[in-house]
């Protein structure tokens, strides 16, 4: 059984990559959708942050593959600068 309040703080706890999330049949589109969402916000603001500070990003692909998951789901890119609510 899916923790989906664990989930939506941090996908990455549950989830290794977007297409174990996608592959998962406890979760509804639309709660994949919303999880996915708030991993983009989360790997672009990584991203971001370690570019910053001058580090080399260290997953540089989890954001493309975010995104494609996404994609895959025919859903809309949460483009904001704020992360969804959790």
């Amino acid at each position: 059984m899916i923790n989906l309040a664990k989930a939506m703080l941090d996908p990455t706890a549950l989830f290794d990559t977007p297409a174990q999330l996608l592959a998962n049949d406890e979760l509804s589109r639309s709660q994949k959708i919303e999880l996915l969402q708030g991993w983009e916000y989360d790997a672009r603001e990584l991203e971001v942050a370690e570019e910053e500070a001058g580090m080399t990003v260290r997953r540089p692909e989890m954001f493309d593959l975010v995104v494609k998951a996404l994609n895959d789901l025919g859903a809309t890119r949460d483009t904001g600068h704020t992360p969804p609510t959790k």
